[in-house]
């Protein structure tokens, strides 16, 4: 654990947008599947989240079948996947949903890995960062691509802290898999 003097531990929260979805005729959107490139992107996350080092304590998943399924196949990466919490409140949450939703998170989590949907975790990603490492808010302002994963970075002693404007923008990454 990194620490700094009176700021609390290093929190890290990884935002996934959920993978490429299809459309099919008749089906809700709450009930949309992942697309062929969705299926291939998925992995590719999870492998981008380990070769970054950054696996997570805890996932906070969209009830939705894309973002379910995003998160299936991402996990299936790892050696042993972190648990995962359901949670119907992501799915087409805005900012202050979503920021309320992280804050109920447990303090010993140090990373939590927020899988959903746009455009609320975009605006959530701007609005916790206060800055960006590199281009990373110009590139994020221009676009958050699905399989897209933002890194914010902060010190605090509990998730019920994160604060507008109380965070870094560590990485975007937008993942990608082999195309057959």
């Amino acid at each position: 654990m990194i620490e700094r003097a009176g700021a609390g531990p290093l929190r890290r929260l990884v935002v996934l947008r959920h993978a490429k979805s299809a459309r099919p005729q008749g089906v809700t959107d709450h009930e949309r599947p992942l697309a062929r490139r969705g299926r291939a992107d998925a992995p590719a996350a999870g492998r981008a989240l380990a070769e970054a080092d950054c696996l997570p304590d805890l996932a906070l998943c969209s009830t939705a079948v894309r973002a379910r399924r995003t998160w299936e196949l991402a996990a299936a990466q790892w050696g042993t996947p972190p648990p995962v919490r359901y949670d119907a409140r992501l799915y087409h949450g805005d900012v202050p949903g979503l920021l309320a939703v992280v804050r109920e998170t447990p303090a010993e989590i140090e990373t939590l890995l927020l899988v959903g949907h746009n455009p609320g975790l975009e605006d959530l990603v701007l609005t916790l960062a206060a800055d960006g490492l590199d281009d990373t808010l110009d590139r994020l302002r221009t676009k958050f691509p699905t399989s897209a994963i933002a890194v914010l970075s902060w010190h605090g002693p509990a998730w019920r802290d994160l604060a507008p404007a109380g965070a870094l923008l560590t990485s975007l990454t937008v993942p990608r898999g082999a195309r057959r």
